[in-house]
């Protein structure tokens, strides 16, 4: 049985929901997020909540159970609150910078790299060496910061290069004389 599938997923004042089928729709402050849930799972609205339950005992159903409440869970939390993630640049010369629409990267190829902000992100640059991406949608703000990171990873033996903030990387020892 799903721990997290048994809990019914609440709805806080100023949020309107709303369970149609499969689709799930949650409008809040911020936007309007939809979901389409997989047949495996029957949603509905109840009292102060949308409760998630699986529409019979097979294992696929009971597998999608848990993800499907978590998937409800991230609309009503992105339209509320929001998500964010950070990002800091290590490396000498390594910079960022807000140009219009786009992220300017300086990574230490001969080139700038230029990355289009996609539409419902955020990005905002408080210093050069820090990204900060945020949005409603969990995914989508996931996929750009990995987007971003994929432009320059760090690596192991200086840490140089772009990495998630509070990312642990393991380092190597360089060679021996």
């Amino acid at each position: 049985m799903s721990r997290i599938g048994k809990k019914a997923v609440p709805v806080p004042a100023g949020v309107t929901a709303s369970v149609n089928g499969q689709l799930v729709s949650v409008k809040g402050p911020k936007g309007e997020l939809k979901v389409v849930l997989n047949d495996q799972v029957l949603a509905k609205m109840e009292q102060g909540g949308i409760k998630v339950d699986p529409r019979d005992k097979s294992k696929l159903a009971r597998s999608s159970w848990g993800l499907s409440r978590t998937l409800v869970a991230n609309l009503v939390t992105g339209v509320t609150v929001g998500y964010s993630k950070s990002l800091e640049i290590t490396g000498v010369g390594y910079r960022a910078a807000i140009n219009g629409k786009a992220l300017q990267l300086n990574l230490g190829y001969s080139h700038d790299v230029t990355y289009d902000i996609p539409p419902g992100i955020e990005i905002k640059v408080p210093k050069p060496t820090e990204i900060v991406i945020s949005g409603i949608d969990k995914q989508r703000v996931g996929q750009v910061a990995a987007e971003i990171r994929e432009y320059r990873g760090p690596e192991p033996y200086k840490g140089k290069g772009v990495k998630y903030a509070g990312e642990y990387i393991f380092r190597k020892e360089g060679k021996k004389k």
